[in-house]
C-alpha cells in the first residue's frame, strides 16, 4: 500500500538554536515523502519591547535558516517580520500551530497525514514512517496521541523537576486508562498526528493561547476513536519557558520555586467516582440516578436537570451515552478532580504509592520505590525517580498493548 503524503506542522518561536538539530533529525527520517510547514511567529508589538526584541531577532535567524534549506521541502509562513506579527490577543503557539495546520488542510487531500511537531523535540529516524503505517492500518482513526519520553540533562535539580512532572502526567493518564475513560490521552503538541479529513471534520484546531493540543485531542475523541500506540515515540525537550500558561515549561518554573499545586496526584478514589459516573450513563437513559459527580456538574451547568435534555434529544441508548460522554469531557473531568481536591486532603506521595501497589504490582517494582517512600519527591535522587518514571512508562505501554 502506497504511503500517504505527510505534512509537518511546525510552530517556531525563538528556536534558531534548535532548528539545525531538528532539520538534521528530519533528514535522517527513513522516508522523504513529507513536507514541512513552518510558522515563524510572534506578536507585532514585541518589536517595540526591549525585552522581547531579542526573540524577534532570533526569529529572523530562524527565517534565514529555513530559507536556505535545500534538502527538505519547507513552506514558510512568516508571522514574525515587521508588519507581519500577530495583533494583540490573537497570537501564540495555538495560533501558529493552527495557521500551519490550516495551510495543510487547504492544500492536501483528505487522506494525507498531518503531524504536529516542535523544533525542540527529538524524533527517531522511523518516526514519520511509523506514523504513516499507523494510519494505513487504522484508516478510520481520528488521530494518534503518540508516546513520549523526556530525556534527562544530567543536572540533579533539573532532572528531579523533569521527572516529577512526567511522573505526574503518567500517573494521571494511567488512572484514566484504568477506568477505561475515553479521554485517556496525554496532550503534547509535539507528539500528535491525524489525517486531513479528521482535522476538517472537527473544524480544525482552536487557537487558544495554551492547551491547544488538549482541546484539539478532546475534539477528536468526541468525534470518533483516538489511537495511543505506535512503534515509535517523541523525545520532548524539558526547558524552562513561560510562553504558555501551562505545560512542561511553566511546570518546571513553578516546580523550581517549590510550587507543584497545579500538578497534584489525585487519589485513585477520585478517578473511581469518574468511572462510576460514566457507568451510570447506561441507566440514566431510562431514569434519573445519582452519580458521584452530580454536585459538581450542577454547579458547572447551573441546573439539576443534567440528563433530561439529553434523554429528550437522544432516543437511542448508544447515542445518549455518547452525548453524556461528550458533556462530561476531559476538561470537566479535570475540573471535577480539582473541585474534589478542595474538599478532601491527600498527600501526593501516598496517592502515587497507593496506585503502584494496588494496580501495577504485577510488574517488578521500581528500584527507587523504597527511597521514594522514605524521602518523597523533593529528596529522592534522580536515579530513584527515573526508575519510577520508567516503571510507569512500561506499565502504560503494557496496558495500551493489551487494549488493542
Amino acid at each position: 500500500m502506497k504511503q500517504q503524503p505527510i505534512y509537518i506542522a511546525l510552530p517556531i518561536l525563538n528556536e534558531s538554536e534548535n532548528l539545525p538539530k531538528f532539520l538534521s533529525c528530519m533528514k535522517k527520517q527513513d522516508t522523504r515523502d513529507f513536507e514541512i510547514i513552518a510558522c515563524v511567529n510572534q506578536y507585532e508589538w514585541w518589536w517595540d519591547d526591549n525585552e522581547k526584541r531579542l526573540e524577534c531577532e532570533d526569529n529572523q535567524k530562524s527565517l534565514g535558516i529555513l530559507q536556505k534549506e535545500e534538502e527538505l521541502t519547507v513552506h514558510l509562513i512568516d508571522r514574525s517580520s515587521k508588519g507581519k506579527g500577530w495583533v494583540a490577543k490573537k497570537g501564540g503557539v495555538g495560533m501558529a500551530r493552527r495557521t500551519a495546520l490550516d495551510f495543510i488542510s487547504q492544500h492536501a487531500d483528505d487522506n494525507a497525514v498531518m503531524v504536529s511537531m516542535d523544533a525542540d523535540t527529538d524524533y527517531p529516524s522511523q518516526y514519520l514512517s511509523r506514523v504513516a503505517v499507523y494510519f494505513q492500518e487504522n484508516p478510520l482513526s481520528m488521530g494518534l496521541s503518540l508516546p513520549y519520553y523526556h530525556p534527562l540533562t544530567g543536572t540533579t535539580e533539573i532532572d528531579r523537576l523533569i521527572l516529577r512532572y512526567e511522573i505526574y502526567m503518567r500517573y494521571y493518564v494511567l488512572n484514566m486508562i484504568r477506568i477505561s475513560n475515553p479521554y485517556q490521552y496525554t496532550a503534547l503538541g509535539s507528539a500528535m498526528a491525524f489525517p486531513v479529513w479528521a482535522y476538517r471534520k472537527v473544524g480544525g484546531l482552536t487557537p487558544v493561547k495554551s492547551g491547544e493540543d488538549f482541546y484539539f485531542l478532546q475534539k477528536l475523541v468526541k468525534a470518533g476513536e483516538l489511537g495511543f500506540t505506535a512503534e515509535t515515540q517523541a523525545y520532548p525537550s524539558a526547558r524552562f519557558s513561560d510562553r504558555v500558561l501551562f505545560g512542561t515549561g511553566p511546570a518546571l518554573i513553578k516546580g523550581q520555586n517549590g510550587d507543584w499545586s497545579s500538578y497534584p496526584f489525585y487519589p485513585s478514589s477520585f478517578f473511581d467516582d469518574v468511572e462510576q459516573t460514566f457507568e451510570s450513563f447506561y441507566s440514566l437513559f431510562l431514569k434519573e440516578v445519582a452519580t458521584p459527580m452530580d454536585a459538581f456538574l450542577e454547579t458547572q451547568f447551573k441546573t439539576r436537570a443534567l440528563w433530561k435534555p439529553l434523554r429528550k434529544n437522544y432516543k437511542d441508548r448508544k447515542n445518549f451515552i455518547k452525548a453524556c460522554e461528550n458533556k462530561v469531557d476531559g476538561l470537566r473531568i479535570l475540573q471535577y478532580l480539582r473541585w474534589r481536591a478542595t474538599r478532601e486532603s491527600f498527600k501526593n506521595e501516598e496517592a502515587l504509592l497507593d496506585y503502584i501497589i494496588k494496580y501495577a504490582s504485577s510488574l517488578e517494582l521500581p528500584s527507587g520505590l523504597t527511597e521514594f517512600e522514605q524521602l518523597g519527591f523533593d529528596k529522592t535522587s534522580p536515579e530513584g525517580l527515573n526508575s519510577i518514571r520508567d516503571f510507569l512508562f512500561r506499565w502504560e505501554t503494557k496496558l495500551r498493548a493489551e487494549s488493542i
